[in-house]
């Protein structure tokens, strides 16, 4: 994995007032060649990643940043999608449960950082392509970072094409009084994404540096047309009709990834 060089510790004039927030969007896509098989797949999209598997996931994350849950709120949608938002803060705070209760117990509204997930299962009636988004965003005070978890939230949703957007605001005093507007070192998102990830991906950066704004997408190289079928696999089509699907699933990857339509 690569690491930026760090910046010498800052000496801080009380809290650390920097938001650093991060927009994490992911796409699965899928083919269901009958409406049978679409149906089918909205039912395993419902469970695979329903409120309690999302909440799962949330947890996991504000463990690996460092941060107390304070309260969690979910809710799963009909007929599809669910939505889960945590309020988390930095370090320990007084009246916190102890770790092992922490997840059990609901304590209060106490801090500004927050994680939060929305799903979005769509699917085209005539197409067969069906196209599963997630929205996840992390905002966080203090020193705790989202960064961190970036390798963890790839790996839960092994997704087709990931959307990523960074950007640090406000700005902290040291005990000098100076105004620290960053308080650590960043190229690209891809700094902290490690290689193993890196290699299966194409990889497209947009960064806006003097405003603390980092943007990466990236979309998987290989295309392997039995990870899209849902309900058979590509030994059971006709070599045509296998051709076929492959390029319309394709041909959803390139519109999806550079946000607007292709003519085929």
């Amino acid at each position: 994995m690569a690491k930026p060089t760090s910046n010498p510790k800052l000496k801080l004039l009380g809290f650390n007032n920097l938001t650093k927030s991060l927009s994490f969007n992911i796409y699965d896509i899928c083919y269901a060649r009958s409406a049978e098989h679409t149906r089918e797949y909205i039912e395993y999209i419902d469970e695979a990643y329903n409120a309690e598997r999302l909440t799962a996931i949330l947890t996991e994350v504000a463990d690996i940043i460092g941060a107390n849950i304070l309260n969690v709120a979910r809710q799963d949608y009909d007929p599809q999608g669910a939505s889960v938002t945590m309020l988390i803060s930095e370090g320990h705070l007084d009246g916190l449960p102890t770790p092992s209760a922490k997840k059990k117990s609901v304590v209060s509204h106490l801090d500004k950082s927050h994680i939060t997930v929305h799903t979005y299962p769509e699917t085209h009636p005539d197409s067969g392509i069906s196209t599963f988004r997630a929205d996840i965003d992390v905002s966080t005070c203090g020193k705790i970072s989202p960064l961190k978890a970036l390798n963890y939230l790839i790996k839960s949703f092994e997704s087709d094409i990931v959307v990523m957007d960074y950007r640090v605001r406000g700005f902290t005093r040291n005990v000098r009084g100076m105004k620290h507007f960053i308080d650590h070192q960043i190229d690209s998102i891809q700094n902290f994404i490690s290689r193993g990830i890196r290699d299966r991906y194409d990889m497209v950066d947009v960064n806006v540096y003097q405003e603390s704004i980092f943007h990466t997408k990236m979309r998987l190289k290989e295309l392997d047309l039995d990870t899209y079928l849902f309900g058979e696999g590509v030994s059971e089509l006709p070599p045509r009709e296998a051709k076929r699907i492959r390029d319309r699933v394709n041909h959803e990857i390139m519109e999806v990834f550079y946000g607007r339509n292709i003519q085929r």
